[in-house]
């Protein structure tokens, strides 16, 4: 099974740590960020796996010295899209690509979520109901239908009859499963773009559906601030995993 790990942001909620390291090393528990992520998506079976790099790159390349992981460097960075755009030319057997923000913790079903894609969707994205102000919107089929901003009332979409009122609003988690038959869509777009405004631009003709996990428990690990309770988290999902 194919992964992408996404590690080559600037990661600048992360400074000062990140003035002198890339955010896929920044340490939680003593370990990197990128060394808890790889642990849990090999676990789950993903054997194809690529990382990608900008920020301090050559931090991530000597990490992952001697791995069976490969990097997908970008000498300029190109943003969520046009780093999975990239990353899809590792990808040559056309099998679907789980793609996994590297500072997401979570106790996510990942072969449940990959196994999620099937014939009728071209992308499958792992949402739940936790508090935020953007939002993902969807149908009563859980297809995707938009994006909202709440504290703005900014509303985004490709069908002009949009009432984000009969509409489900989920946030996303950074974690989805991409289908490689969206890459002729991406072409299209420029050197650098961000994933959700692809989606959202182009889910009236992408099959793309959110998924919900009972009990998914999520940390987002992109500021200072979490650092202080990420440890405390992982410990948690791992005492719950262990059964303890």
């Amino acid at each position: 099974m194919n992964a992408l790990i996404f590690a080559a942001g600037l990661g600048t909620r992360l400074r000062p740590l990140t003035d002198t390291m890339p955010k896929a090393l920044v340490p939680v528990a003593g370990e990197p960020l990128l060394e808890i992520i790889l642990r849990k998506i090999s676990g789950c079976g993903f054997n194809n796996i690529v990382v990608n790099a900008h920020h301090f790159a050559e931090q991530i390349g000597q990490f992952l010295n001697g791995r069976r992981v490969k990097i997908s460097y970008e000498p300029t960075l190109l943003d969520t899209g046009g780093g999975l755009r990239k990353a899809f030319t590792f990808f040559g057997n056309g099998d679907p690509v789980l793609v996994h923000n590297v500072d997401i913790l979570s106790n996510a079903d990942l072969p449940r979520l990959y196994a999620s894609l099937d014939g009728d969707s071209d992308v499958c994205l792992l949402v739940s109901r936790r508090e935020t102000t953007r939002y993902l919107l969807f149908d009563s089929d859980m297809r995707l239908a938009g994006w909202t901003n709440t504290a703005t009332g900014e509303v985004r979409s490709p069908h002009a009859n949009l009432r984000v009122e009969n509409c489900t609003r989920l946030a996303f988690s950074g974690i989805h499963v991409a289908s490689q038959r969206i890459r002729p869509l991406m072409a299209r777009w420029p050197e650098q773009f961000p994933l959700i405004d692809f989606y959202v631009r182009h889910c009236n003709t992408l099959r793309i559906k959110g998924v919900t996990q009972d009990c998914l428990r999520l940390l987002d690990v992109g500021k200072t601030a979490v650092l202080a309770t990420a440890a405390a988290f992982l410990k948690e999902l791992n005492d719950g995993k262990n059964g303890g």
